[in-house]
């Protein structure tokens, strides 16, 4: 029950951070794309524009305890979970996490967000399994919305 809630917090939160261009579609999903990241759920749906050094974001809106899976021009380029310090601390376990078919993960980032941030305002872990180098990572939309959590990590 406590992840679905800050899953679906976590798409809210997003939308609430959109582009400008479409910030003015209160609780509006943004433009989907014409044409699907290979491998994408057919259920998954985008639910944010792409956020700098991250990309688009997409979530199975039905069931949002699924892993969240990330995009960039086209491609799928992770998987996202996020993980409450509480339940953690209750030694939950997540098993048989993995890419999207066809891809295979490159690097995993594990950040501890002690306050929260829009979308999961409690402490937690964010667990990003990139499917492309640190460096390309660091492309991903030079010019998309900077993401607040982004801080100094060991890369």
């Amino acid at each position: 029950m406590v992840r679905y809630f800050m899953a679906s917090a976590f798409a809210a939160a997003l939308i609430g951070l959109a582009a400008p261009a479409w910030a003015d579609q209160a609780k509006a999903l943004p433009p989907q794309p014409k044409v699907r990241p290979a491998g994408m759920p057919a259920e998954y749906t985008m639910v944010s524009p792409c956020i700098a050094g991250m990309g688009e974001h997409w979530m199975n809106l039905s069931n949002p305890s699924t892993p969240i899976y990330g995009s960039y021009q086209g491609k799928a380029i992770f998987t996202e979970i996020m993980v409450p310090l509480t339940q953690l601390q209750s030694g939950v376990s997540f098993a048989d996490l993995r890419a999207l078919p066809g891809y295979t993960i490159d690097h995993i980032d594990f950040k501890f967000e002690p306050q929260g941030h829009p979308g999961m305002p409690v402490p937690h872990y964010d667990l990003h399994a990139y499917y492309l180098s640190a460096a390309q990572q660091a492309a991903i939309c030079p010019d998309g919305i900077p993401d607040p959590s982004m801080k100094a990590t060991n890369h």
